[in-house]
């Protein structure tokens, strides 16, 4: 299964202030993550400051492919995951390190010898996650949560991993937000690791 490409309209404002289409087309960076065959991340836009700069400035999806929002910035993207296979289940674990690097960020990756997928990460972020087409089951440390199309995830630093159980692509649309720690959950989380 195949999905439909992705279509990016980006506005903004000409010399006298009028509003203008600055770009239409494909979105020029799409990803495929090499540890993971058939993940995509199709970048969409980044912010780097909150408020965010309303400007004419460059495409901030042209720079090296990361995994969280910027500090105090965001981050929209939509990710093809494949479904899970029996192979990547039993050792994909090993291949984190590089999946997670190859995005930019080898420091999200939390798996461990008894965790329930190889994917599992977390950032300090508040990550919604919004199906758009196929199912997808997030995992938690002692939960799991079947998502089908139109289910919303509002992943808020959290230890998890996005697992496709159903045997066809899925589609997702990721919108990241910086985030901080309370320092309550920062202590307990620094104690868990330690």
């Amino acid at each position: 299964m195949s999905f439909p490409p992705i279509i990016r309209i980006v506005t903004g404002h000409d010399a006298d202030g009028k509003a203008i289409v600055a770009s239409h087309g494909p979105l020029p960076t799409a990803v495929e993550i090499a540890a993971i065959p058939g993940t995509v991340f199709h970048e969409v836009w980044a912010t780097t400051e909150t408020p965010a700069l309303l400007d004419n400035g460059a495409d901030p999806t042209l720079g090296a492919l990361m995994l969280p929002p910027p500090k105090h910035g965001t981050r929209m993207r939509f990710v093809d995951i494949p479904p899970d296979t029996a192979e990547f289940l039993a050792h994909g674990a090993a291949k984190m390190h590089d999946a997670f690097e190859q995005i930019g960020d080898s420091a999200a990756s939390t798996v461990k010898a008894d965790s329930p997928h190889p994917l599992m990460h977390r950032t300090e972020s508040i990550d919604y996650g919004i199906v758009i087409e196929g199912e997808m089951t997030l995992l938690l440390d002692d939960s799991a949560v079947l998502l089908k199309p139109g289910s919303v995830v509002v992943q808020r630093g959290t230890n998890h991993a996005w697992a496709n159980r159903s045997g066809k692509p899925c589609r997702m649309l990721f919108i990241l937000v910086d985030g901080i720690y309370d320092p309550a959950i920062a202590a307990a989380l620094a104690q868990r690791q330690g």
